[in-house]
């Protein structure tokens, strides 16, 4: 799995990059077959101190790419909120991956 962590007017320090680090485990936990991620860190020059900074992620897993992004005045409080709806929309796709169409037992028991 390749990895990106980057900042946009903002410098990611080596807390902010565990953190995200810690957060990420819990979306490969569920789903191994990631590509790669990118993760980008803002502060936006807002005037209004409301949702000021940003994080987004950008997840590459085979077959397809998942975006999320999510703002909060809080970078933390972002973070965590993105690695919720991230690892959301990850089940999700894991979930279409698997094969659901079972054969029922009636077409198995006419077919022998």
């Amino acid at each position: 799995m390749n990895l990106t962590i980057s900042g946009h007017h903002l410098e990611v320090t080596p807390a902010l990059r565990e953190y995200v680090l810690t957060k990420l485990e819990r979306v490969t936990r569920h789903f191994d077959q990631v590509v790669d991620v990118n993760v980008l860190l803002t502060v936006e020059k807002l005037k209004e101190k409301e949702r000021r900074q940003k994080a987004e992620v950008t997840l590459h897993v085979k077959g397809r790419d998942i975006f999320v992004e999510q703002s909060h005045e809080d970078l933390y409080a972002a973070i965590d909120q993105l690695m919720d709806k991230l690892d959301r929309q990850v089940c999700r796709h894991k979930d279409r991956l698997q094969d659901h169409h079972h054969e029922s037992v009636k077409h198995m028991d006419a077919a022998t």
